[in-house]
């Protein structure tokens, strides 16, 4: 079982940045996450796969359903859903932000199937908008959304979003586990 207080501290101590930063929720922030500097980490992705592969099993068991597919976000959740693909042997799918305009103009890129059981996998999650947006994008595919798992949670309503557009959310760490008081 990794150490989740070391994982914390070295996303924290990769990514975390000071400053003035506009988030992809609009809202202003004192500090960023720059979750491509621990994603892109073996020794850092590695631990955190393990946790995500820990918290899929968890949730289907608590709901008693077997997620027949994982599932990232365009950018950010893709190293993290291939890494938990690798860990729990289940196949995934990658969600962009918008359909491509060329070759075979899709907006998900892998197999899925109507009926399919999803869990969706998240770096960060600020107000949920792109987590919500995804689970929406597999269900008008077809696909029941079991769970969104996310890395970090900034809270800052997230979960109360995604739980008010009827999605349960678990999260690996808060920013409070990463030290992070603003």
């Amino acid at each position: 079982m990794p150490d989740r207080d070391e994982i914390a501290r070295q996303m924290a101590e990769l990514s975390l940045l000071r400053g003035t930063f506009t988030l992809r929720s609009g809202r202003t922030s004192s500090y960023y996450l720059d979750k491509y500097l621990f994603s892109t980490r073996p020794e850092v992705l590695g631990p955190i796969a393990q946790l995500l592969a820990e918290a899929i099993w968890r949730v289907e068991k608590e709901t008693g359903e077997t997620a027949d597919r994982l599932a990232g976000a365009e950018l950010g959740g893709i190293p993290l859903v291939t890494a938990a693909s690798l860990v729990t042997g289940k196949s995934c799918v990658f969600i962009r932000n918008q359909k491509k305009d060329y070759g075979t103009a899709k907006q998900l890129e892998g197999k899925l199937e109507a009926g399919d059981r999803v869990i969706v996998i998240e770096d960060v999650a600020t107000t949920a908008g792109q987590t919500i947006e995804a689970c929406r994008t597999l269900e008008s595919l077809g696909a029941n959304v079991l769970a969104a798992i996310v890395v970090i949670d900034r809270q800052e309503g997230a979960a109360e979003n995604m739980a008010k557009a009827g999605y349960r959310m678990e999260r690996l760490f808060t920013k409070a586990d990463l030290g992070i008081d603003e």
